[in-house]
Formats: structure tokens, sequence, C-alpha cells
């Protein structure tokens, strides 16, 4: 960690500044995803989009499966899952690999919808981030990404468990 000619807590100070920082984007994150979110519906959990999104980029899923991608409980996602599918986003298929489970999977208009909420997301950073130059755009996505990684790592140490489930792309809790 720290070199000789850094201090602890000079790395102390810098760790505080990213938990700031973190905390900040994350609730202006979780500000947007939750106005994306009642756009669809008043009732809908900022989450929805996040599991929604999910299932756009993995395909169909076990409720399971959700739960541990976004690292929430079943009983919150199976909550949403009911919401989406009363809204005709999402529909319960069985399982190939197993008949007595279903998988639930975006219908044609969950599809339709996850394009246009994440072509409205996107208009958002281009509108926040558009100033930026593309190199330095590009350094945040990968300074995200190792955030991501180490984060998740750092998970996986603590409770002695190896990556598990669809696509370890790391979610953070709180959804996208």
């Amino acid at each position: 960690m720290p070199t000789p000619s850094q201090s602890p807590e000079e790395f102390d100070a810098a760790f505080e500044t990213i938990e700031q920082q973190l905390s900040l984007f994350w609730r202006r994150a979780r500000a947007v995803s939750h106005g994306i979110s009642r756009s669809l519906h008043p009732d809908m959990e900022p989450g929805a989009y996040g599991l929604l999104m999910i299932l756009r980029r993995e395909g169909p899923l076990r409720v399971t499966e959700l739960a541990a991608l976004i690292g929430i409980g079943k009983p919150s996602v199976s909550r949403q899952v009911a919401l989406l599918e009363q809204l005709g986003l999402v529909v319960k298929e069985d399982d190939p690999d197993d008949r007595r489970a279903q998988r639930v999977r975006l219908s044609d208009a969950g599809a339709a919808e996850v394009d246009e909420l994440r072509r409205r997301r996107l208009s958002f950073f281009r509108d926040a981030l558009g100033s930026w130059d593309l190199a330095d755009l590009s350094q945040l996505a990968a300074y995200f990404s190792r955030v991501n990684e180490a984060l998740a790592a750092a998970k996986q140490r603590r409770q002695g468990t190896t990556p598990e489930g669809p696509g370890e792309n790391p979610v953070p809790p709180a959804n996208e």
C-alpha cells in the first residue's frame, strides 16, 4: 500500500475523500434512476431500472440469480418482478434446465421500454458530461471498472467466496 514516501495518514485521507465522492455520486445516480423508474410507473422502485437492464444484458434469469447480481434479498426482487410483470415488462417462463423453477425475461414491450429508458439515461449523461474530452471519459470508465472489480474482490475475500452466477459484472448494491 503506502510507499516509503507516502504515509498511512495520506492514504486514509484519500480513502475518506473517495468514500465521500462515491457516496455523493451514488445519491445522484440513484436520483436519476428513481426519476427514470417513476417515469415508467409511479410505484416503481429505483432498483427496477437496474433489474430491467440486467435482464436486457444477461437474458432470462431466475429471481435468485437476479437478487445475487444486485445484492439485495430475494423478497425485494420478487416484489419488483411482480410489479414489472403486472406492467407487462417482464414475463415468467419455465426454466428449461429445471421445470420446477421459473426464469424472468423481458417481454417485447419491456425490451422497448428498456431501450427508451437507456436512451434517456444516456441523454442525461451526455448532457452532464458532454463537455468532457473523450480521453477523460475513457479514463473515468476505466477507473469505474477498476473500482468495481476491486470492490467485488474485497467482498469475495471478506466472505470467502468466488464469483458465481451469470455476468460477473459487479452491480452496486443500491442498483444501477
